[in-house]
């Protein structure tokens, strides 16, 4: 499948800002089952200075440097992607997981792929007691990883509510879970939250999603947001599998991948600082369109 993608981020701001340093990683990568075919991003006012690195993980990232004094930033990021990948079925046969536990703590490879990058807490994803709890019971001993994760993934869905209004991006994980409302953020380290409590090695994917409308309805446009789940250590076979615990799905040719690391603060897509102005109002229009 090839998608075009439109992702749109205008900040609006109360005062002027006199300066702005801005991280972007608005650049599909290409692996995982899926082709970078081409990327712009457009950025008013225009840049004093734009640099790019490929972070640790590998993801794009692009840093910018805007000196003229402006009340609103935009920055329109337009991406085409061919994606091509075939999740394994729900059962599917898979190692033990506590046999992937033990393998991927003796992995002596430190590199950005290597399992023991994702087994330890990160900054916004703590291993606490109670999360760990309520993952061991998806893991009975002897289960598969696959048939575990995919348990795990579809609790959450079932157990947890979707609601944008219950958390913002600092809410710590501990009142996500006991609250069990959030978004597909939280939901996101949630499960990595119970699976590296579990000694599983599990990273944060950042990216979209298409969104299919209702029969009869057109799709509207900007009504596509970005997106985030799970990408799970399954054994040396079986590789990384992606698990959406928002939609209780297996990642499969509707999602398109940003970046990955340890959880959102590896991979927002754009985040920075300003100087000039307390308050600001953001806006994000995100189009997924199929093209073929």
């Amino acid at each position: 499948m090839i998608y075009d993608i439109r992702h749109v981020t205008t900040y609006a701001y109360e005062n002027p800002v006199s300066f702005a340093r801005c991280s972007l990683r608005l650049e599909p990568r290409s692996g995982d089952g899926q082709e970078l075919i081409s990327h712009s991003v457009e950025i008013r006012p225009r840049p004093a200075e734009r640099t790019s690195r490929r972070d640790f993980f590998g993801t794009f990232t692009e840093n910018v440097v805007i000196e003229a004094p402006h009340r609103t930033l935009r920055i329109d990021s337009r991406s085409r992607v061919s994606v091509s990948r075939r999740a394994s079925g729900r059962a599917a046969s898979s190692p033990p997981w506590e046999s992937v536990r033990d393998v991927a703590f003796a992995v002596t490879s430190l590199g950005p792929s290597s399992p023991v990058s994702y087994v330890f807490a990160s900054s916004l994803v703590p291993v606490l007691s109670p999360v760990t709890s309520y993952a061991a019971a998806s893991f009975a001993p002897g289960v598969g990883v696959l048939v575990g994760a995919v348990d795990l993934m579809h609790r959450i869905k079932s157990e947890f509510k979707y609601d944008p209004k219950a958390t913002v991006i600092s809410t710590p994980l501990g009142d996500v879970f006991e609250n069990r409302h959030g978004v597909c953020q939280d939901f996101a380290h949630v499960m990595i939250a119970g699976l590296r409590g579990l000694g599983l090695p599990a990273a944060y994917v950042s990216g979209y999603l298409r969104t299919i409308p209702p029969p009869g309805k057109e799709r509207l446009q900007g009504a596509d947001a970005t997106h985030a789940w799970v990408s799970l250590w399954c054994g040396a076979d079986l590789g990384w599998i992606g698990f959406d615990p928002t939609n209780d799905l297996l990642v499969e040719n509707d999602h398109i991948i940003l970046g990955v690391g340890r959880d959102f603060a590896d991979v927002s897509p754009v985040d920075g600082i300003i100087v000039g102005s307390p308050k600001q109002k953001l806006n994000v229009a995100v189009d997924v369109v199929l093209v073929e």
